[in-house]
């Protein structure tokens, strides 16, 4: 309860930063014709407005359970004071005004207006007005008169179709009375007694901080989160974090006013998205994908609507459960409003629809693919597109009653399934707003940082098969995920009924989640499969590193269908692998990709660059070859100690408390990652009971034993076999290669360890215009030349000698510094090398605490 208390207060302080921005642009500081002395105070008119918006909310609940509904409501407040605050109180004057740019034949269009310069939906506005009128009538016991009867001075200009007005409701005999009357109102049916609604408005940094993590789509107040770590220099330079918003007349010299980007206008814009470009699709599979659904060895058409109505039932009930609670999801349909649910389950069966198509046209190109039918009768597959279509909904709507990973516990998946489908949904949905990939960029950063090394996270049932070693230790710890939960068993436990299906289970669904599921898989009764498959895979030789490390360039070649099949059964595409090796090679990459942002950004806060390379060595090792390091814990902590362990095997002077301090300024930094890290499991009367502690004992205890043979060797060999090679191949002049070979490809990507300088692919369509005859030029240069009156191709080349050149330093340099490093996640540059320790061993002697001070 209390987390959500803290939700809807984050909601509430970003709504009404939403509306002291929105008035101030509409209306002048001055208060009332009474006291037009004190503008230092909060505009009485604004108060009004808010109580307006607190009154509506308190009648009519269902409409405000997320940030998109109360941003209309309060839409829907401003117009209703831009009709009756007198004008001389407005900033603007409607002749060739900026704020309302739409036109009638009868003068501006105030609610289109409004609605375009705040991407709202004119029927939800409307219908929010309608719902204010009603409620202004039965507080003050006034009469909705049509603005078409009135004769105001307000109303000079204005298109007054459909437009209602109360006589009196801000007129100077009656307006304090009224103010006071609605905030007593608000005061005594508020059902949260706890916030101090007035103060939200007036102290504009009053967020009480929700306990939930940053990447919560309702903590709004608090998140550290700028924009995506992955973001090009580009746009990094023209700042993704604006947008333009209405233009300006031409009177006003028609520049474009630009606003910042806040998660009001990030909220509305993808609304907008889900409105206009989601909303607008049918309801039904399209004929293409009923097409291919229906050209598989059996029509799954079928099979797939029934599963969409069941799932995202269970994600926005609209009934009561039977149980009274249930043990998956929210089960309180009593948080949902019918048709709010609806339009929600519409917007993500519509969604998945669309992406659901795309997949499948890019899988029918691949050269590996010749059937369908195993991907799409795959359970899971399907399970993990709707609620990741859900996720991108809920983050959408952002609603304090629902946040993440509710979509996981309401459709019985693992954060490790969820992991498998941000990145083909993310390349499949081409019109994806940039908020919601950012969003899910986040959104994976969690899972893969320490959600999916979780007990019961469905990672497990594939390291077993993949690294076969580590098999007892996950039975000994009891990591392997439940069977996931058939259709059935969501049906049941949720106390679903969809029209069309049966009430009771039907014996064909009750066969399993997973029609061509292997017998052996995991999701069989849990007791009976954990120990076959262990078993089985002890026997099983583990395979060398050069195969587990796998390009995303690899990865992207194998069809989707290997990805989310039983981990036991053999690649489709041939060899000897199972899925289970290809799902961990993917999964892999993307750890490492994580790791080596987060390594380079953290070695540069502590300005030892040159730790880098060493420190992701280790860390790749490390997962390669004690990957039981990560069971139960977050990728940082390792990252932190295989940091302090470099360096204090180089000699820097480093010590975990100023490392510990650095680490406080990164953006995913949690006070947990350090103070509370699992150390292992001890076996108490058949009961496993964990211990955690502090990252210092953690180090001494568990993480110098584990990875001292890594950190001796890389340290007495000085630098790696391959940095000591002739590269022949290389073309003279060009950027040397990056010592990451192993590292997915990022683009831009940086080539040089000591200058900011990035290299991106070129769009094909520029590529066709440089290749023009006119042009037949191969490469662009942008920015100024090295010398007046140069060739592009000498340029390059003075860049290309100058980014190589290892002697002394030149005096005429170029400037690399437009961009951060930190911003920009290429791939790793190199090491500058770094003296190694005579006696490497002797540097990792334990970690004293009395040196070292818990912090």
């Amino acid at each position: 309860m209390q987390k959500q208390l803290d939700s809807l207060a984050n909601l509430l302080a970003e709504a009404s930063r939403f509306y002291r921005r929105a008035y101030n642009e509409l209306f002048s500081g001055v208060t009332t014709e009474q006291e037009p002395e004190s503008s230092t105070n909060t505009p009485e008119y604004m108060l009004f407005g808010w109580h307006l918006f607190l009154m509506l909310r308190s009648r009519s609940p269902e409409l405000f359970k997320d940030l998109v509904s109360c941003i209309h409501g309060l839409v829907a407040v401003l117009a209703i004071l831009l009709i009756h605050v007198p004008a001389k109180f407005r900033s603007f004057t409607i002749e060739g005004s900026s704020h309302l740019i739409k036109q009638t034949e009868k003068g501006v269009d105030l609610i289109s207006s409004l609605c375009h310069n705040y991407h709202a939906s004119e029927e939800r506005l409307k219908e929010m007005m309608d719902k204010s009128h009603k409620a202004i009538e039965d507080v003050f016991g006034m009469k909705a008169l049509s603005a078409l009867e009135c004769k105001t001075e307000n109303l000079d200009k204005i298109d007054t179709d459909g437009l209602m007005y109360f006589k009196g409701l801000i007129d100077m005999e009656c307006f304090q009375s009224n103010l006071e009357k609605m905030e007593k109102l608000c005061n005594s049916n508020s059902c949260e007694g706890e916030l101090d609604f007035k103060s939200i408005l007036i102290n504009n940094d009053y967020i009480p901080c929700a306990e939930n993590s940053p990447g919560d789509s309702t903590n709004l107040g608090c998140s550290k989160r700028v924009f995506e770590i992955l973001a090009s220099p580009t746009k990094t330079i023209k700042n993704m974090l604006t947008v333009p918003s209405s233009p300006l007349s031409p009177a006003t010299g028609g520049s474009v006013k630009i606003v910042q980007m806040t998660p009001v206008t990030s909220a509305m814009t993808t609304a907008k998205w889900l409105r206009e470009v989601i909303s607008s699709l049918s309801e039904k599979p399209s004929s293409k994908l009923q097409q291919l659904l229906s050209s598989c060895d059996r029509d799954l058409t079928n099979a797939v609507t029934e599963r969409v109505s069941i799932v995202l039932e269970a994600i926005f009930p609209t009934k009561s459960s039977a149980d009274g609670g249930g043990s998956l999801g929210l089960n309180c349909a009593n948080l949902f409003d019918i048709p709010w649910a609806e339009a929600r389950k519409m917007e993500a069966s519509k969604l998945y629809y669309r992406v659901l198509e795309a997949i499948c046209r890019a899988e029918l190109q691949n050269s590996n693919v010749n059937n369908l039918t195993p991907l799409l009768s795959n359970e899971r597959f399907h399970r993990c597109l709707i609620a990741c279509s859900a996720e991108l909904v809920l983050a959408t709507h952002k609603p304090v009653f629902m946040m993440f990973p509710a979509v996981l516990e309401s459709t019985g998946l693992t954060a490790f399934d969820l992991s498998k489908i941000i990145e083909n949904f993310v390349r499949h949905e081409e019109t994806l707003p940039r908020q919601l990939k950012r969003h899910l960029n986040f959104l994976e950063e969690q899972l893969l940082e320490s959600m999916v090394w979780e007990k019961g996270s469905s990672l497990y049932n594939s390291l077993i098969v993949a690294r076969p070693s580590v098999a007892l230790e996950i039975k000994r710890l009891g990591l392997l995920a439940e069977p996931m939960p058939s259709l059935d068993d969501l049906v049941a436990r949720k106390n679903i009924h969809v029209e069309g299906l049966p009430a009771t289970p039907s014996k064909k669904r009750a066969a399993g989640p997973d029609d061509n599921a292997d017998p052996r898989s995991p999701k069989r009764s849990c007791n009976e499969s954990r120990n076959t498959v262990v078993e089985r895979n002890l026997q099983t030789p583990p395979p060398k590193q050069s195969q587990m490390v796998s390009t995303s360039l690899k990865a992207k070649c194998h069809p989707l269908e290997s990805t989310f099949a039983s981990p036991t059964v053999s690649n489709p595409v041939g060899g000897n692998e199972k899925c289970g090796d290809v799902t961990i090679q993917i999964f892999f990459s993307k750890i490492l990709k994580l790791a080596a942002v987060r390594i380079r950004n953290l070695c540069e806060r502590v300005q030892h660059v040159e730790l880098t390379e060493r420190v992701y060595n280790v860390f790749n090792q490390i997962l390669d070859q004690q990957t039981t390091l990560f069971f139960n814990r977050h990728i940082d902590q390792l990252i932190l100690c295989c940091l302090y362990g470099v360096a204090k095997a180089c000699k820097v002077e480093l010590s975990f408390k100023e490392l510990l301090n650095y680490y406080r300024k990164e953006a995913q930094c949690k006070p947990e990652v350090f103070q509370n890290i699992y150390l292992g499991s001890r076996n108490r009367n058949d009961v496993l009971v964990s211990r955690h502690v502090d990252i210092i004992t953690f180090y001494n205890e568990v993480f110098v034993p584990a990875a001292k043979p890594f950190l001796v060797s890389l340290i007495s060999s000085g630098t790696r076999p391959e940095d000591k090679k002739n590269a022949s191949g290389q073309i003279p002049g060009s950027p040397k290669p990056s010592p990451f070979p192993n590292l997915p490809d990022l683009s831009p990507k940086k080539v040089s360890a000591s200058h900011n300088v990035y290299v991106s692919p070129l769009r094909q369509t520029k590529m066709d215009l440089l290749l023009s005859p006119s042009s037949r030029s191969f490469y662009a240069c942008i920015g100024e030349g090295t010398h007046a009156y140069q060739s592009p191709s000498k340029d390059l080349a003075a860049i290309n000698s100058r980014l190589n050149y290892s002697g002394r330093r030149v005096n005429s340099r170029l400037n690399f510094d437009m961009v951060s490093d930190s911003v920009v996640a290429g791939s790793l540059g190199q090491s500058n090398g770094g003296s190694t320790s005579l006696d490497p061993a002797a540097a990792f002697s334990p970690l004293s605490k009395k040196r070292e001070p818990d912090t």
